[in-house]
């Protein structure tokens, strides 16, 4: 910390929310204009119309915040959750369209880029990422996998993490170590092998 902050009384909940909200859209704003390591706690705050301090009361460092920042992002985009049309193929399909074409935007793929070093290098942002960017990733695929299990789709001895991998790892592997080209074409294929893999 930076000041006496430790000292003064705490922030109304309002007040406190809205200061964590504008905290967390600067900080994607800021990723998707600058490089990493110029998204400093000092940016943000700058940006957000906040103190440095109120930052610090919340997030340790700067990994923190961003990582709360992409799942705050995460969770209002997921919406309802992943479509449930009764096919899963076309489901799924949807869903890794939009996952590959987050990821081929720059700004998104720069962000996303320097957290998984973090990830790698700090365990603490490790686990972070895990919990709050996984986690809730795999929880919305486990309520589809759900139906489909009692569609018969999926065979019943394939675990929810296991189903997410085989759908989800592919197209991470191929954006984070640039195996070749990744476009909605190879998302579907990705769709179509696992889908034939977790059929009983």
């Amino acid at each position: 910390m930076d000041d006496d902050s430790r000292d003064r009384p705490s922030a109304p909940v309002g007040r406190s929310e809205r200061a964590r909200t504008a905290a967390l859209s600067a900080a994607l704003a800021l990723a998707a204009e600058l490089p990493y390591p110029q998204v400093t706690m000092e940016a943000i705050a700058a940006r957000a119309g906040v103190g440095k301090a109120t930052l610090y009361r919340r997030w340790p460092h700067r990994g923190a915040l961003l990582v709360d920042a992409v799942a705050h992002r995460n969770a209002a985009a997921a919406g309802s959750g992943i479509p449930d049309t009764g096919d899963l193929v076309a489901d799924l399909t949807a869903v890794l369209r939009s996952v590959v074409d987050e990821l081929a935007d720059p700004g998104w793929d720069a962000l996303l880029r320097a957290l998984c070093v973090e990830a790698l290098v700090d365990t603490g942002i490790g686990a972070q990422v895990l919990e709050q960017v996984f986690a809730p990733q795999i929880a919305l695929f486990a309520d589809r996998f759900a139906t489909a299990r009692a569609a018969g789709q999926i065979d019943g001895s394939v675990g929810d993490v296991e189903a997410f991998e085989l759908v989800i790892a592919p197209v991470f592997h191929r954006w984070q170590l640039r195996t070749g080209v990744l476009d909605h074409a190879y998302g579907d294929a990705v769709v179509r092998r696992a889908c034939r893999a977790l059929a009983p």
